[in-house]
């Protein structure tokens, strides 16, 4: 059965956007000068041999000579985005990264091995080395000093290696697939280039102080459940960018949804679809936009008027809005159970006590990502005290759904606190669990969860 995502139902008059403060943070990277851009249908990749700061300074990068990039054309001006370069170089990786994810999918119907499973019993696949490889080594040709934070790192890989010798197939398969989506104008990546590229995310790769920090989240497959799963359930590449401490900007990748789920439409039966995908990108102070993926890796857009503004559900009435949780939980999990019975038949009759639910197979970030585009009203999550939450699987959802007018905070109803994980920024700590809103129904739900958990 497919996954029925709704449409997003606009109202007679629909509030505007939640007004945000523009926030003034400080520039990472100076622009390249108007010689250096150069806008052109096939974008490329030129990067000039890095020398790596002896510290982590984002000054100090920000003092080197700059860097030609690929340019591909964001909703809003530089002069209106702080860190509009960060922003462009971060959609251009993510969507090759979400090709390479494609790729990777289709090799596994023909029967090649590639699903794996780490110590703690969750699955990986080669995709997920394979995006974060990929993110990790493009960003650091652009960024070298801001250090990347992300799930995974090549100790399973190299433990395999060294527990089987035929298992190299294993190194040999993820080089493959990056080596044929990265932009490199370099030498050709090594095996041992794309294992370091790895592990420059990896949880041993840096280490923070209490003071707040800029660094980069990746979640290079959010919800691989949903991508073994395949054509019907929805997988996202995720990567934010924190700047002292506050999110700056954020990009989703989403292969298989169709460009039709977001922005204006009547279509009502809508559902993942393979050979399409979205991207979408938000930045503090400049709203959440998206725009289809292109048709091909070398025809990354650069024109501005693909994108379409994000905005949230205006349902205001809990009873006639949509929610959703992640498929390992119940309903009956959640403190808002106390209040609402719920149905998951759009079809079946609802007063003020039954809510609509849906819990398609798939991972946080794409629950971030209906609610930011207004197919989702609420979206709420239990934090179990056997399982951590992790700072990759929340972090661009929420500034995607704040910038459109959205509002988040845990079940007590504080921010999600993002440093609160000192020294790794690994780690959130949620109180109870996290609530992610229209922005209309939040006081009263966030109020209702507030008073009903333990």
């Amino acid at each position: 059965m497919r996954t029925r995502i709704p449409a997003k139902r606009v109202g007679p008059s629909v509030p505007a956007t939640r007004a945000r403060a523009h926030t003034h943070m400080p520039l990472l990277h100076p622009s390249p000068p108007p010689h250096r851009l150069l806008v052109v249908r096939q974008c490329r990749l030129i990067a000039p041999p890095v020398h790596h700061p002896s510290r982590l300074s984002v000054r100090a990068a920000a003092a080197a000579a700059p860097v030609a990039h690929e340019v591909c054309a964001l909703p809003f001006p530089p002069d209106r985005a702080s860190h509009h370069r960060e922003l462009a170089a971060a959609v251009a990786s993510v969507e090759r990264a979400c090709r390479l994810c494609v790729d990777v999918r289709e090799s596994m119907l023909v029967g090649d091995e590639k699903i794996l499973e780490k110590n703690d019993q969750t699955h990986v696949t080669i995709a997920d080395f394979g995006v974060q490889a990929l993110i990790s080594f493009e960003l650091q040709q652009l960024f070298p000093s801001i250090p990347l934070v992300a799930e995974e790192d090549s100790a399973f890989i190299r433990s395999s290696n060294a527990a089987d010798s035929n298992s190299n197939t294993l190194v040999e398969s993820i080089s493959s697939f990056v080596t044929q989506k990265v932009n490199n104008n370099g030498p050709p990546l090594t095996h041992d280039d794309v294992l370091r590229a790895i592990d420059r995310g990896g949880k041993d790769a840096v280490s923070f102080d209490s003071n707040p920090a800029t660094y980069w989240l990746l979640d290079p497959i959010d919800g691989t459940k949903g991508f073994l799963k395949g054509e019907d359930s929805l997988y996202v590449v995720g990567l934010a960018l924190v700047v002292d401490g506050k999110l700056a900007l954020g990009v989703m990748g989403c292969p298989n949804l169709t460009d039709t789920t977001i922005g204006d439409t009547e279509d009502e039966s809508i559902a993942a679809c393979p050979g399409h995908g979205i991207i979408m990108v938000s930045h503090a102070g400049c709203g959440t936009w998206s725009r289809p993926m292109s048709a091909e890796i070398g025809q990354l857009t650069t024109l501005p008027n693909v994108w379409k503004r994000c905005s949230v559900d205006p349902c205001s009435v809990a009873h006639m809005a949509h929610f959703c949780i992640v498929d390992s939980h119940t309903w009956d999990m959640m403190p808002l159970s106390a209040h609402f019975i719920s149905t998951m038949d759009e079809s079946e009759p609802r007063d003020e006590n039954k809510i609509l639910l849906q819990n398609s197979c798939g991972g946080s970030l794409s629950k971030y990502l209906l609610v930011a585009c207004g197919r989702m009203s609420v979206f709420i999550l239990l934090a179990r005290a056997e399982k951590l939450l992790k700072a990759w699987d929340h972090a661009v959802g929420v500034i995607c759904v704040e910038e459109a007018g959205g509002q988040t905070c845990d079940w007590s109803g504080k921010p999600l606190d993002f440093g609160a994980d000192l020294t790794g920024r690994r780690i959130i700590y949620p109180s109870g669990g996290v609530l992610a809103t229209n922005g209309a129904l939040h006081d009263k739900l966030a109020e209702m969860v507030s008073a009903n958990y333990k």
